[in-house]
Parts: structure tokens; C-alpha cells; sequence
């Protein structure tokens, strides 16, 4: 018998992990590379901070709203064509993003690729789910997640350097000149994955739409994921303002401190999704929100702080975070039912889109900054408050565990006695 942690993938499996990466990378970076881009996008645009940061909640509202609007149709089609024709749709938008020289240009091309960026990720995951065992999950999700990594690590960087010589423009076309040679590369390699249609029961979108949202124990999954992405978000809208005005951080170490913390997150992804599948899922998960309050009590109540301290405390943040991320999206990827889980991945993808708006709403009532140049008073507030949503979390996500250790009972029986 194989063990757990010894499933191999196969050789079409490991493409399927590496091109469902690459599009996690296009459609992150296409969102984190409006954050390095303010400045410049400020100035070029004439814009107000408050403006700017509709232009940037704009994509995550629209996608939430994308998502809830497609779920009724997620589990009626081949998910490779929806993954085609969204990504298309993002390459689009991504484009139009990169030709825009106004405002209210810019604002449309926001939505317009949320609209369609927004459900890549959920159709990724019922493909994933598809594809993979849950034995196998815990590995996949590392790797697939490493994208968050990759584009810290090489997506902003790179994106700020051609920037500074050709606009902020130039950033935008690049995500799209990667996501064409990506979706051709899925157009032509990536095989149809229709299992699920023969399991269809509901005649009508809506009506599977309405009977995924009316399930108690989806309910429980889309809770502990709204929690976990209102935690997870929380801090970031202010992460940069708080390094440079609190902690002393300079522009120029900005993406020293961006870069380090998307190398220890490209590290930790792969042994924790291994670590995953050889352990219990729940304990990891409980284990690293507990590290993760911790460090981010510590982090939000310094002061003036060393480089290299801070590097430190953002490398031992990222183990946290990234390890609450793999255990917990194995976890809800095993939730829902096979002819469920397009209609399931759409509407937790939207509730993480919207529940990210939430989280920045809310730390923006919290943090307080004088003027620009003043330290942002309140930080450790938004600490604290993270801690509670993480064991409000830790509370749900236990209860996701025990549902699926019972449900996994139940079909061996069921198929025990078939």
C-alpha cells in the first residue's frame, strides 16, 4: 500500500501543477503590481490616494461579484473551456489596463479584468480537485500557491524595473505577453475535465447556485474562508506605510523587504503542502495561526527597528501565513461534492475577493496618519483584531476537519456495501 506522503504525480499531473501555477502567477502579479505602481500612477494620473485605492478595491469587488454571478454555471461546462474563456477575458482586461491614460480608462479596465480574473482561481482549484487525490492536495496547493512567491520575488521586482523605463503601462502588457503564451499552451496540452457533468442534477443555474449556497456544510466552508482571507488581509493594504513611517524602512529597501519575504514564501510553500499530506491537515493549520498571532502582535507594535530585524520578523510572518494558506485550501477543497465543486470553488473565490475589500474597509477605519510624513497610529489595534478572526478561524476550520474525517466514513461505507 502507498503511503500518503509517497503518491506520486504522473507526468500529465506535473504540467497540470506547473500551467495552473503560471496562471495563479499572471492573475496575482496582475493584482499585488497596482500596490509598487501608486506613485507612479498617482503622478502620471493626477490622482488622490482615495481615488487610487478605488482603482485598486475596484478588481477585487468586481471579481467577488464575477464569481457569485458564475457559480450557477461553473458545474454545467468543461472547466478547461471556462478556464480559456476567462483567461482570455483577463488577458483582455490586462490589456486594456496597459492602454489606458485616464482615470476613468483605468477604473473600467480594473473591473473588466476582476470580472474576468476573478474566477480563474476558483475554476483552477476544481481542476485541481479534479485532478488530484486528497492525499496528493496538500503538495499541489503548495506549488500552485507558490505564484504569491514568485511574483514578490521576481514579478515586482521586474515590473518596477520596466517601469522606471518605459511607464507603468509596461507592467500590465507584460503580465499579458506571459498569459497569451500561457493560455495557448493550455489551449493546446491541457485535457478536457467533464467528470463532473455526468453527475449534474439541478436543470437550471440558478437553482445549483441556490442548492450549493443552501447546504449546511458549504456554509461552514465559505465561513471559515471569509474569516481566513478578512485575517490574512488585514494588514497589507498598510504594510508598506507602516515599514517606511513606523519602522524607518527606505524606498530603496522596499523591494529588498518584498523580495525576501517572496523567497521564504517560495521555500516554505513546497515542505508544508509535503508536510500536508504526511500530517494531519487541521494540526498544521492550528499549529501556524497560533506562530502567526504572535508574530503579528510583535511586528505591529514596534518602533523604529534595524533592517535586517525587520527582514526577520517579515520571514517569520511569511511562515505563518503561508502555512495556514496549504493546509486550509486542502482542506475546503474537500468540502463540496464532485458536481458541486465548480458552483462551490466560484462562490469561496468571490467571498475571498469581497472579504478582502472587507478586511482593507475595515483597517482603514482603525489606522490613523496625521499627515503623510507621520508614523500610522492604531497598527496594533488591527494586531489584535487579527487575532481574534484567527481563532474564530482556528474554531471553524476544526469544524471543516471533523466534516470532512465524517463524510470520508460515510462514502467508505457506502462504498463498502455497493
Amino acid at each position: 500500500m502507498i503511503k500518503e506522503d509517497t503518491l506520486p504525480f504522473t507526468g500529465y499531473q506535473k504540467f497540470a501543477i506547473f500551467i495552473l501555477a503560471l496562471t495563479q502567477f499572471t492573475v496575482i502579479l496582475d493584482f499585488m503590481v497596482m500596490s509598487p505602481l501608486g506613485d507612479m500612477l498617482m503622478k502620471s494620473l493626477s490622482l488622490q490616494p482615495s481615488s487610487f485605492g478605488l482603482a485598486v478595491s475596484a478588481y477585487a469587488f468586481s471579481a467577488g461579484i464575477s464569481g457569485l454571478l458564475t457559480a450557477g454555471f461553473a458545474d454545467r461546462f468543461d472547466r478547461k473551456k471556462l478556464l480559456v474563456f476567462f483567461y482570455i477575458g483577463f488577458i483582455i482586461g490586462t490589456i486594456f489596463c496597459g492602454l489606458a491614460h485616464s482615470y476613468v480608462a483605468l477604473i473600467v479596465a480594473r473591473i473588466i479584468t476582476g470580472l474576468f480574473g476573478g474566477v480563474i482561481g476558483s475554476i483552477s482549484m476544481a481542476i485541481i480537485t479534479d485532478l488530484f487525490v486528497l492525499q496528493q492536495r496538500g503538495r499541489v496547493m503548495g506549488f500552485i500557491q507558490m505564484g504569491f512567491g514568485a511574483s514578490q520575488v521576481l514579478g515586482i521586482p521586474i515590473s518596477l524595473y520596466i517601469a522606471n523605463y518605459w511607464g507603468w503601462e509596461a507592467p500590465f502588457l507584460m503580465v499579458a505577453a506571459i498569459a497569451i503564451m500561457t493560455v495557448v499552451c493550455i489551449m493546446i496540452k491541457l485535457r478536457p475535465v467533464t467528470k463532473h457533468l455526468a453527475a449534474q442534477h439541478d436543470k437550471s443555474a440558478f437553482l445549483h447556485l441556490w442548492h450549493t449556497l443552501a447546504k449546511k456544510d458549504y456554509r461552514i466552508g465559505f465561513s471559515a474562508t471569509a474569516l481566513l482571507s478578512i485575517g490574512g488581509f488585514m494588514m497589507m493594504p498598510f504594510s508598506s506605510a507602516f515599514a517606511i513611517n513606523n519602522l524607518k524602512v527606505s524606498m530603496d529597501q522596499l523591494p529588498i523587504l518584498f523580495m525576501v519575504a517572496g523567497v521564504s514564501s517560495l521555500i516554505i510553500m513546497p515542505i508544508v503542502g509535503k508536510l500536508s499530506d504526511s500530517l494531519d491537515k487541521f494540526k498544521i493549520f492550528a499549529f501556524a495561526s497560533v506562530w502567526m498571532m504572535i508574530m503579528c502582535v510583535l511586528y505591529t507594535n514596534l518602533g523604529v527597528t534595524s533592517f535586517w530585524v525587520v527582514i526577520i520578523f517579515n520571514i517569520l510572518m511569511m511562515m505563518g501565513i503561508m502555512s495556514r494558506m496549504v493546509p486550509s485550501s486542502a482542506l475546503t477543497s474537500a468540502v463540496p461534492e464532485t458536481y458541486d465543486r465548480g458552483s462551490f470553488m466560484s462562490i469561496n473565490s468571490s467571498l475571498q475577493q469581497i472579504a478582502g475589500g472587507v478586511a482593507a474597509a475595515i483597517a482603514g477605519m482603525i489606522v490613523v496618519q496625521k499627515d503623510k510624513a507621520s508614523p500610522l497610529e492604531h497598527y496594533d489595534t488591527v494586531g489584535y483584531v487579527i487575532v481574534v478572526i484567527s481563532i474564530l478561524s482556528i474554531i471553524l476550520m476544526y469544524r471543516v476537519s471533523e466534516l470532512i474525517k465524517k463524510n470520508t466514513k460515510i462514502r467508505a461505507v457506502t462504498s463498502n456495501v455497493i
